[in-house]
C-alpha cells in the first residue's frame, strides 16, 4: 500500500500552482451526457475520483477521449445504458449527478445508493424530493434508486436544508424540463455556479446561480460545448493552512481570491500576512506565533467543511485555546485521535472540538480516515520534528493531484513509497 513519508519541521516556501476543483468537475462530467454533441473541458483534475466518474460514464456507453491529463472530450450520444454500475457508485459519491443528468435527457434513470467517505449521514431525500417535484417517480428498493417520467415539468422547489448535490441534481434534470422551475433555499457554492455556468454554455436557461434562488426555464436540446473548470478552493485552502503550520511564506496561484475568503479571514486572525492579486493569495507565517481563534462550518460564503480538518491541523499549534464547530457533518473529527498520535491536545464535545496549542507536533504513524482529513495530517506532519508516516493515502489521492509533488516544489520533505524499503531509502537521504 502506498503512504506518504515526511520529514517534518522545514518552513514551505515559493510558488504553487492550484488544478481544477475536482466537485465542479464530477458534476461537470455528469452534465457532459446530457448532449449528443460533443463536449470539451479543460482544467480538469487529474485525481482518482474524476477517473472514477469517467469510467462510469464509459461504462453506460458514453465516449471519452483523453488528450491530455487536463482535457477531456465526452460525447453522449451513444448512452445505451440507463443504469450506472454499483461499483463506481460506491467509489464516489458525486456518481450520484448520474441520476439528474440522466433523468434530465432520457427521463428514465437508475443508480445504486452512494458511497464516499464516511464523514457522516449524507441522505438524499432532497435529491428525490426534487424529483417528484419535477413529476418522476421515484422509487428507493434493493440498493438502488429509480427514477422516471413520462414528461418532466417545471416546478417550485423549497430545499428544507442546504444541499449542494440536490442542488445540482435538480438544476440538471430542471434544464431539461417543460416550464419553469424555481429552487429556493439553493446552495451557493462556487461550484453550483460553475455548473450552472456550463449547462448554460450548453444552451440551458438558468439564472440566479450564487444566489439563494435558482430559476431555469426548461430548454428542449442541449448542444456540445468547449468549458474550463474553475480553481480548486479546497486544494488552495489546503496549501495555504500548510504555510501557515509550517510558519512558510507561499503564493497560491490560479485561484480565485473570491472563493477564498472565508478561509483568508481566519488565517488572518491566527496572526497570518495574507497578500491578494488577481489571481492568487500569497500567506506569510514566517516569525508568527499562530494565535487561537474559534471556527464554526457553514454552507458558502461560510467556512467550508472541506477546509475543518486542516484548519484544526493548524490551531493545534496556536498560543492558546480554540474551539471549531462542525455544523454540516457529524462524523467528521475522527481524525482528532491520529493528531493526537502526533502530540496534538484535542477535546471532542458533540460536533465541537476544543484544541489547546501545543509547542509543536512530533512525528508518528497515522492513517488517513477519508480525503480532508488525510490532508490535514500530511499539513500535521510538515509541521512536526521527525518523520511521520501517513498510510491509506488513496484517500488523499481521491482530490489532490500530485500532491507530493507539489509540496516539493516548495521545499517539503516528502515522498510517496510503496514499502518499508523504499521508506528506508528516503529516510536516510533527508536525515
Amino acid at each position: 500500500m502506498e503512504q506518504f513519508v515526511i520529514k517534518g519541521g522545514k518552513p514551505l516556501h515559493g510558488e504553487v500552482a492550484i488544478g481544477g476543483a475536482k466537485n465542479a468537475a464530477l458534476a461537470i462530467l455528469a452534465a457532459a451526457v446530457m448532449t449528443d454533441d460533443t463536449v470539451t473541458i479543460e482544467n480538469l483534475p487529474d485525481v482518482r475520483d474524476v477517473n472514477v466518474m469517467l469510467g462510469a460514464i464509459e461504462g453506460i456507453g458514453g465516449r471519452v477521449k483523453r488528450p491530455d491529463p487536463h482535457t477531456v472530450i465526452i460525447n453522449g450520444s451513444a448512452i445505451e445504458s440507463l443504469n450506472v454500475d454499483y461499483e463506481y457508485i460506491k467509489k464516489i459519491r458525486a456518481s450520484y449527478y448520474l441520476l439528474g443528468a440522466l433523468l434530465g435527457k432520457y427521463k428514465k434513470a437508475e443508480v445504486a445508493l452512494p458511497g464516499g467517505c464516511a464523514i457522516g449521514s449524507r441522505p438524499i431525500d432532497l435529491h428525490l424530493k426534487g424529483f417528484r417535484a419535477l413529476g418522476a417517480d421515484v422509487d428507493v428498493s434493493y440498493g438502488l434508486i429509480s427514477a422516471e417520467a413520462d414528461r418532466l415539468t417545471g416546478a417550485h422547489i423549497y430545499l428544507d436544508k442546504v444541499s449542494v448535490g440536490a442542488t445540482i441534481n435538480i438544476l440538471m434534470a430542471a434544464t431539461l424540463a417543460e416550464g419553469r422551475t424555481v429552487i429556493e433555499n439553493a446552495a451557493k457554492e462556487p461550484h453550483v455556479v460553475d455548473v450552472a455556468n456550463f449547462l448554460n454554455s450548453m444552451g440551458a436557461d438558468i439564472r440566479g446561480a450564487g444566489t439563494d434562488v435558482i430559476r431555469i426555464t426548461g430548454v428542449t436540446r442541449l448542444h456540445g460545448t468547449e468549458y474550463s473548470v474553475i480553481p480548486d478552493q479546497i486544494e488552495a485552502g489546503t496549501f495555504m493552512f500548510a504555510a501557515a503550520a509550517t510558519h512558510g511564506d507561499v503564493l497560491v496561484k490560479n485561484v480565485i481570491p473570491k472563493h477564498l475568503e472565508a478561509t483568508t479571514v481566519k488565517l488572518l486572525e491566527t496572526g497570518c500576512e495574507i497578500v491578494e492579486f488577481d489571481d492568487a493569495v500569497r500567506v506569510i507565517a514566517t516569525n508568527t506565533v499562530l494565535r487561537p481563534t474559534s471556527v464554526t462550518t457553514l454552507p458558502y460564503p461560510g467556512f467550508p467543511t472541506d477546509m475543518q480538518p486542516q484548519m484544526t491541523a493548524v490551531l493545534g499549534l496556536a498560543d492558546g485555546v480554540s474551539t471549531v464547530t462542525e455544523s454540516i457533518f457529524e462524523n467528521r473529527f475522527k481524525y482528532v485521535d491520529e493528531l493526537a498520535r502526533m502530540g496534538a491536545n484535542i477535546k471532542t464535545e458533540s460536533n465541537i472540538a476544543i484544541i489547546t496549542g501545543v509547542q509543536g507536533y512530533t512525528g508518528a504513524r497515522v492513517s488517513a480516515p477519508d480525503l480532508r482529513a488525510g490532508a490535514a495530517l500530511v499539513i500535521a506532519g510538515l509541521a512536526a520534528d521527525g518523520f511521520t508516516t501517513v498510510d491509506d493515502i488513496h484517500y488523499i489521492q481521491r482530490g489532490y493531484e500530485n500532491f507530493e509533488v507539489k509540496l516539493q516544489g516548495l521545499g517539503a520533505d516528502i515522498e510517496k513509497t510503496s514499502d518499508e524499503r523504499e521508506a528506508q531509502k528516503f529516510r536516510l537521504r533527508v536525515s
